[in-house]
């Protein structure tokens, strides 16, 4: 690697954990002792990667190599992957993966793969840090026929086990319509997937932020 394609993928690292920082707040146990709402279980659906790409790190926007970011929304989502009484599980990987602005995966089955944005990274991975705390920069997910917007999510803890899951957009009209969404029969264990997209503010005035904590049922 040339020494200035390091100093700009440190740069891209330190504009996702800049946006992490800014999200979270360090970590704290329920003071009643309240346990938190478990993150349920969904479908991996059929289009978790055949293969992983060649650059999965946590920024999907931009691919190794491609010299433009890929179309969509810029959004930065954040999040701690705790335990019930809200204590960091450590030692986590965390995977996401989503289809590009296009509504298209990047998956053999996928129909019409002619259309994909080849600059979406499409599927990106990382660790947690020593307080539970992952981030990804990615786009904001899009409806396609079928679905309401959303994130798939994997977790997995060494010793523990693991949770697929998907994020939700607050808001979204296909949210009541969506089949898989509204399996979820446990009304806070479906809103907790649920998540506010906030406008990053007046020095990224077109990038979204949103916190998705993952609980995992130990």
């Amino acid at each position: 690697m040339s020494k200035m394609s390091a100093i700009v993928r440190l740069r891209r690292r330190e504009l996702v954990l800049g946006a992490a920082a800014a999200l979270l707040s360090p970590p704290v146990l329920a003071a009643d002792g309240a346990r938190r709402v478990v993150t349920p279980g969904q479908t991996e659906g059929p289009f978790y990667p055949a293969a992983y790409p060649p650059d999965m790190d946590n920024d999907l926007v931009r691919v190794q190599g491609r010299a433009a970011d890929s179309l969509g929304q810029v959004t930065h989502i954040a999040g701690r992957v705790l335990d019930k009484r809200g204590a960091p599980v450590r030692g986590a990987t965390v995977e996401i993966w989503q289809c590009d602005a296009n509504g298209i995966y990047n998956h053999p089955r996928q129909t019409g793969l002619q259309r994909r944005d080849t600059a979406f990274q499409g599927y990106g991975r990382t660790e947690v840090t020593a307080d539970g705390g992952y981030s990804f920069r990615t786009i904001r997910p899009v409806a396609y026929p079928g679905r309401t917007p959303h994130i798939h999510f994997k977790v997995n803890a060494p010793g523990v086990g693991r949770l697929t899951t998907q994020m939700y957009v607050a808001g979204e009209p296909g949210n009541a319509r969506d089949g898989v969404l509204n399996a979820i029969s446990n009304a806070a264990q479906r809103a907790s997937v649920i998540v506010r997209l906030e406008h990053a503010g007046a020095r990224a005035p077109a990038t979204l932020l949103g916190v998705f904590d993952i609980v995992l049922d130990i």
